[in-house]
């Protein structure tokens, strides 16, 4: 990667970038995932790249969701392997979640890769990896469709992170509770998930690993009222309704930067 000074203005997004770039190089990462991260980095900055609020509450919700599921599973694409592929570990340690690759740009190669990122950060036993994705996903031709019988399959609970509006509407139908983490809250995945996360996946996956490793300790009915209470419609509102809010009070003050004088 190249060397990027700390003190640049854009030095956390910049090194996030290397970070996908890296991960192409690699082969965990397709071309079009840069892509897709570039349109997930706009909405970040209309965030003010920040975990807000709307987002903490959902990331809680979730969490609730992962623990009192039967067989919770945490869905890892070539994106997320780059970027946060500790923190997916962490998280199925604290939740008891199954890791299972699966994806879009399937190949044996990119698989394997993958599962190897993921095992340099501890993860033992990954699922979806070559024959391993003998199930397919009713009603959806995209290779997304080939999972594992061990896992997505039969999850009653499933997080997505950086995932297609296609497979989230094909897992909602087969009755199983989706958590999305979505930086854009108009896309297809974040409107018709069961919970959606409005935020970026490197700073929620850590804070949710946090929150697993405290809320384990509660009860179910603790965890059960958090559900019951969760408005996933509302939660939107409110994450649409805050960059309505930003956008607003930055075209109102006309200046986005104060720029040093001549």
């Amino acid at each position: 990667m190249i060397s990027i000074p700390p003190s640049h203005p854009r030095y956390k997004s910049l090194m996030l970038r290397e970070r996908i770039v890296e991960g192409y190089k690699r082969r965990l990462v397709v071309l079009e995932g840069l892509i897709a991260h570039g349109r997930g980095e706009a909405f970040d900055y209309l965030l003010g790249e920040e975990t807000r609020g709307f987002a903490l509450k959902a990331a809680r919700a979730g969490v609730a969701a992962m623990l009192l599921a039967r067989h919770p599973v945490i869905s890892v694409n070539g994106n997320t392997a780059a970027l946060a592929a500790e923190h997916v570990v962490r998280l199925a340690e604290a939740t008891g979640a199954y890791i299972e690759v699966n994806l879009f740009y399937r190949s044996r190669e990119r698989e394997e890769a993958i599962a190897e990122e993921l095992r340099r950060w501890g993860a033992r036993i990954i699922l979806g990896v070559g024959d391993d994705a003998s199930a397919t996903i009713p009603e959806l031709q995209s290779e997304r469709r080939r999972v594992s019988p061990r896992g997505i399959l039969v999850a009653d609970v499933v997080l997505v992170p950086l995932e297609d509006g296609d497979r989230t509407e094909a897992l909602r139908r087969m009755g199983k509770t989706v958590v999305a983490v979505d930086l854009n809250p108009l896309s297809r995945t974040a409107q018709t998930a069961s919970i959606t996360i409005v935020d970026n996946i490197v700073r929620i996956l850590p804070v949710m690993a946090k929150m697993a490793g405290e809320m384990k300790e509660w009860s179910r009915d603790r965890l059960s009222g958090i559900l019951e209470a969760y408005d996933n419609s509302r939660i939107l509102g409110e994450a649409i309704g805050f960059l309505e809010e930003r956008l607003r009070g930055l075209a109102a003050r006309g200046v986005f930067l104060e720029l040093p004088k001549a």
